[in-house]
């Protein structure tokens, strides 16, 4: 097996002329620097030095050999010196967040991590909440922050979160304020769809109250969905505590609907075969920072 003594032993005999100058340099004797040499030497049954002559100069091979031991040499000390450095490295995080994380809490997120990671390169991905959960399982994400609405023992969760979504419309829409599920029903439905955890959440209500399909208009942007409900397109099922303001300014109507939609849960999910200090980092920064009281929040860090 070759190795760094071997290696430092050829390079510096052949970089300062000789056995003597070579042990010098390595703090130790001349007869370890040739035990050395004569190790690599056997390792690989090719001589190293022209010993036909007084001067220590390389064979063609022993030229091979010293090409290889400073490049080696040269990779350590780079390493070395990286990771002396004081400064922490560089970190390459891939993010998955939902619209709802990413138009409430997710500023915060973001600042607290570059608080505890300096050099972060940060590069969170806004999707749905079934395209989240694929790319972390293809290694496209380290972590993806969504609904707690599946199982999959691939991935491990911890919870950080609840939101309570309430049936909305534009205020007069509907006449009366307490409604049921066919009511609902009878309207045109903004949903985000079969591709959003809550979307798939929805549908499973109608369906248990035995209601099969419904007027819909499906759009995976949930801004857009809060534009056209305050436009009066239909009723939505939105987040009550982050749109109070919508609420309290009377652009949109909070409906009291029987039976009522189940809160949603949010978990960070990361692959169950993926344990590393940082991604345990980025999970209870998640959970400290988890916040659906308030859309746009303003990051709590100097920037």
């Amino acid at each position: 097996m070759m190795t760094f003594k071997q290696l430092e032993a050829i390079y510096w005999v052949a970089k300062l002329g000789g056995f003597s100058q070579a042990a010098q340099k390595l703090h130790t004797t001349q007869s370890a620097v040739s035990k050395r040499v004569l190790e690599l030497e056997a390792a690989f049954g090719t001589p190293m030095f022209d010993r036909t002559l007084r001067a220590s100069r390389l064979t063609e091979k022993g030229e091979e050999m010293f090409a290889i031991a400073q490049d080696l040499l040269d990779r350590r000390e780079a390493a070395i010196e990286r990771f002396a450095q004081v400064e922490q490295p560089e970190r390459r995080l891939r993010i998955g967040v939902t619209e709802l994380v990413a138009m409430t809490w997710l500023p915060r997120f973001v600042a607290a991590v570059h608080a505890r990671f300096p050099r972060t390169l940060f590069e969170p991905d806004v999707d749905d909440s079934f395209s989240l959960r694929s790319k972390l399982l293809l290694d496209e994400l380290d972590i993806a922050i969504l609904p707690d609405l599946f199982d999959d023992s691939r991935i491990a969760k911890t919870t950080v979160g609840k939101v309570r979504n309430i049936w909305m419309a534009k205020p007069g829409l509907l006449g009366r304020n307490h409604l049921n599920v066919h009511d609902i029903a009878a309207q045109r439905v903004l949903t985000q769809g079969g591709r959003s955890a809550t979307g798939s959440l929805y549908e499973e209500w109608f369906r248990d109250a035995g209601i099969s399909s419904t007027n819909r208009i499906v759009s995976n942007s949930l801004m857009a969905i809060i534009g056209m409900t305050v436009s009066g397109l239909g009723v939505a099922h939105l987040p009550q505590a982050c749109l109070q303001p919508m609420l309290d300014l009377g652009m949109l109507e909070g409906l009291q609907v029987f039976p009522p939609v189940p809160d949603v849960g949010f978990a960070v999910a990361r692959k169950s075969d993926r344990h590393s200090t940082v991604i345990d980092m980025l999970v209870e920064t998640a959970r400290e920072s988890c916040d659906f009281g308030q859309a746009f929040q303003a990051s709590e860090q100097p920037s």
